[in-house]
């Protein structure tokens, strides 16, 4: 709201274009003492007096009480869903562009929720891209212009943030977020099924990443519970295909599959190309886990294709690690690694946990040739990086493929501080809430020689 000057003469310039004395405007609510007191700036009105001027006046109180049309806010709000459209059915860059041009106009409006939309939109571009500090910068200042707001309409941005921290394989810092506030919500009663299911679905990642196969549990099957709740149709897919995972875990197959059944209809429905990539994604590594390679190779082809369509890179580059997983187990070697070189070429910044996957693959088909000490090698980065991760599941299986290298090749003791460091990952317990942001810093393991050298990071 302007200021009380402002306001008073907008009141009494349109109060004079319309042909209305100071008593005409204010009855009946109101004296035209109050009226005259307004206009000379000499008063706030309240909300309900300016809506109530606003009537009389045939305007509306947006315009009154700030000088802006309202047809200016409503079509840049339409504008914004058209952003989001092309998001879902187009490639992040151009809606990239249009969202940056509706966050100068929002900007030059004043209008601070259609900021915080285009920050959300400029976020979610940016983790299609793998751009991850640009995304975490646009949802946060997407969180700090909802500040005032509650929480169940900060759970968007919040979750993105969560999203881009697991994407850069900050797993435990993910659930920290995700974790606080599902907690902030119960403790405040404001239980919103929307806000709840999406991040009840988002934290089931990460805990799946880590081994907290117990919680992923606990959140899908409360999701399921607030599915009849939630009206947004992409909301409910996004739950179920996150739901798939913990039925992987469990070994029930036919569960996993049902529920990306019903989120690729979802998708494919509303025209949401990244998400229905992501199904077909996930539909080819329940096929792998369930030995069908040729079907795997074909889902997963069809998702890398699709997202490399959408010039989505980091998530283009994932999937070919699981591609090259299938092409390692079909006898394919020289074309897995071949493209298990387009992630790592990203760099350690852009998903330690797949950058771990991919270097741990190289490692067995190096194993597979006979080069004990290329193996190696990848053993070790694959350590640091999913050290740094906190995937304890991948953890405990690599310390056992790197401890059986090592004891193969006369280095029992070696191997033997493998099997402890892999133990120990498997034994620990499932907290996942740190507390504190992750640090940037981060010492990787060393290989130096032959010998097994790794700095873990704290």
């Amino acid at each position: 709201m302007d200021e009380p000057g402002e306001i008073g003469r907008r009141v009494q310039r349109m109060r004079v274009e319309r042909g209305l004395t100071q008593k005409q405007l204010a009855h009946p609510s109101y004296t035209s003492a109050y009226v005259s007191t307004l206009e000379s700036g000499k008063v706030r009105p309240s909300e309900t007096a300016l809506r109530f001027l606003a009537g009389r006046l045939g305007t509306s109180y947006e315009e009154l009480a700030t000088g802006r049309p309202a047809h200016l806010a409503t079509e840049l709000r339409l504008a914004l869903t058209d952003a989001q459209r092309t998001l879902a059915t187009g490639a992040a860059d151009e809606a990239a562009v249009r969202y940056r041009g509706l966050l100068a106009e929002a900007e030059e409006l004043g209008l601070v929720p259609e900021q915080a939309q285009a920050r959300l939109g400029l976020g979610e571009c940016a983790l299609e891209s793998g751009e991850l500090p640009a995304a975490i910068g646009h949802f946060e200042e997407a969180e700090r212009l909802l500040a005032d707001e509650p929480l169940p309409r900060r759970a968007r941005p919040l979750r993105g943030r969560a999203v881009a921290h697991l994407l850069a394989g900050e797993l435990r810092y993910a659930c920290y977020l995700l974790e606080s506030a599902i907690d902030e919500l119960g403790a405040s009663g404001l239980a919103d099924p929307d806000a709840l299911v999406l991040l009840h679905a988002a934290v089931i990642g990460p805990y799946m990443d880590m081994g907290a196969h117990a919680r992923a549990a606990h959140s899908a099957e409360l999701a399921l519970a607030l599915a009849p709740q939630v009206s947004d149709p992409a909301l409910v897919a996004g739950m179920h295909r996150q739901v798939a995972r913990t039925f992987l875990a469990e070994g029930r197959m036919a569960d996993a599959d049902v529920s990306l059944a019903k989120a690729q209809a979802i998708y494919g429905h509303l025209q949401l190309r990244t998400d229905l990539a992501h199904c077909h994604w996930m539909r080819g590594y329940v096929l792998a886990q369930n030995g069908e390679l040729g079907s795997a190779e074909r889902e997963l082809r069809t998702a890398r294709d699709m997202l490399s369509a959408r010039r989505a890179g980091l998530y283009t580059a994932q999937v070919e690690v699981e591609l090259a997983d299938v092409l390692r187990r079909l006898g394919r070697h020289e074309e897995a690694a071949g493209l298990l070189a387009a992630l790592l070429e990203l760099g350690n910044s852009h998903g330690a946990v797949h950058a771990g996957g991919a270097h741990r693959l190289l490692g067995l088909m190096a194993e597979e040739r006979g080069e004990t000490e290329s193996a190696e090698e990848h053993y070790v980065q694959a350590l640091a990086l999913l050290e740094r991760s906190g995937a304890t599941g991948d953890l405990a299986d690599l310390c056992r493929l790197l401890g059986d290298l090592l004891r193969r090749t006369g280095r029992v003791e070696a191997a033997m501080d493998a099997y402890r460091t892999g133990l120990g990952h498997r034994a620990a317990p499932g907290t996942t809430t740190l507390g504190p942001a992750p640090s940037a810093a981060f010492r990787p393991a060393r290989f130096s020689g032959s010998r097994w050298d790794a700095d873990r990071a704290e």
